[in-house]
């Protein structure tokens, strides 16, 4: 049994409930695994925004929550000193509050900043997948069902952005959800086995508007966009606004941009993936 969270970015909308429960659970409480979380300045599950656009005419904004990936080889307990960070046979990772007293190396060993260091007790913290609330046999245990059992911030999602499970198991819903979505590994994690699967994490778009002929002050509806690059094409059309989008592009890439219309003469432009961009507006003609 390999115990994990898949997080799907598409379905998340900041609404910070797993981080809010996160803080219920940790927040001033010591647990049988952990010293209390501070109230400020620690985010076991970090909801990571960034803003997408190169122009303001087409701003997005992505949404990673982000708590520690439970590497299963982590970077953490290779910097740690006397067993203070240790993997469980369920691959959960934690970081013993007493023997890891003083090691500063292991925050800093974190390749995405998910280890906090807390002043007062001198220790590195960090999510623990509510390992203390899996291990308690009265955890949810009114239900009747230990499957029920699930971390916090799982739990407290109101749009089944989340899931929990065992990894090893191909029926289990967690590993449903991987199969039927993109597998999105955070870059700084790129090629190495996590037990906090991201889903869905967007990389780039191109996008543009396209209008009639300026004089007609109006926007082509269902024109042909296609974007060809080295390694594949792909194609929309514009919505009743003139505008058209493709995301999830390969970064760094550049791309040849074709717009046709029926009795239009085509547009042809190129665009790179650098960063996500706006190509602009563009005028067709007869």
């Amino acid at each position: 049994m390999r115990l994990g969270i898949a997080i799907d970015s598409r379905m998340c909308m900041a609404c910070y409930c797993c981080f809010t429960a996160c803080k219920d659970e940790h927040a001033g409480f010591d647990t049988a695994l952990s010293k209390a979380q501070p109230q400020m300045g620690q985010f076991w599950i970090d909801i990571r925004e960034t803003e997408r656009s190169d122009s303001s005419r087409r701003i997005k904004v992505s949404t990673v929550p982000t708590p520690c990936s439970h590497c299963q080889d982590p970077a953490c307990a290779k910097a740690a000193k006397d067993g203070a960070v240790y993997k469980r046979p369920d691959g959960i990772v934690i970081i013993d509050p007493e023997k890891s007293k003083g090691q500063k190396a292991i925050v800093d060993a974190c390749p995405i900043n998910a280890i906090y260091w807390n002043e007062e007790y001198q220790i590195p913290q960090k999510c623990t997948m509510c390992a203390e609330l899996l291990d308690d046999p009265n955890y949810l245990a009114y239900l009747g069902d230990p499957k029920l059992k699930k971390p916090r911030c799982v739990e407290a999602c109101p749009n089944n952005a989340m899931f929990f499970g065992d990894l090893d198991d191909p029926n289990s819903d967690i590993s449903k959800a991987i199969a039927a979505n993109k597998v999105t590994q955070l870059r700084e994690l790129e090629g190495k086995e996590t037990n906090v699967v991201h889903l869905n994490v967007p990389t780039r778009y191109l996008a543009g508007t396209v209008y009639l002929p300026e004089e007609l002050e109006e926007v082509a509806i269902g024109a042909s966009v296609t974007l060809k690059g080295k390694n594949g094409t792909y194609t929309t059309t514009t919505n009743y606004f003139g505008d058209w989008e493709v995301e999830d592009l390969p970064i760094g890439e550049t791309f040849d941009i074709t717009i046709t219309h029926a009795d239009y003469k085509p547009i042809t432009l190129s665009a790179a993936t650098d960063s996500d961009h706006y190509v602009g507006m563009a005028y067709l003609s007869k």
